[in-house]
């Protein structure tokens, strides 16, 4: 399993529209190959700032199945104009303890 992180600052005044088009393009991620969970959190101290949380089988299967697919050109349509910059996106995977 991979946790995708991406770091998402939203445009101020409008986060309740961005949850509004996260919660409409919420289904398109959600139901792709290979996703096993998708959460979005806002921050406390910073409301403008939002991170979604991404649980994928792989990195490929984030890449093939969704990025380079209709699918996230969809997804973008609904969120993306509400980003104040390019979110910053990264790949993790669990430490053992």
């Amino acid at each position: 399993m991979v946790l995708e992180v991406a770091l998402i600052d939203v445009n101020p005044g409008q986060e309740d529209d961005f949850a509004a088009a996260y919660a409409k393009g919420h289904p398109v991620l959600v139901t792709t190959p290979g996703c096993r969970s998708v959460r979005m959190t806002r921050g406390i101290e910073s409301p403008s700032r939002f991170v979604l949380l991404v649980e994928w089988d792989s990195v490929e299967a984030h890449v093939r199945n969704f990025r380079d697919s209709e699918r996230f050109t969809t997804w973008r349509s609904h969120i993306g104009p509400y980003f104040a910059a390019p979110p910053r996106v990264e790949h993790f995977t669990d430490v053992p303890a």
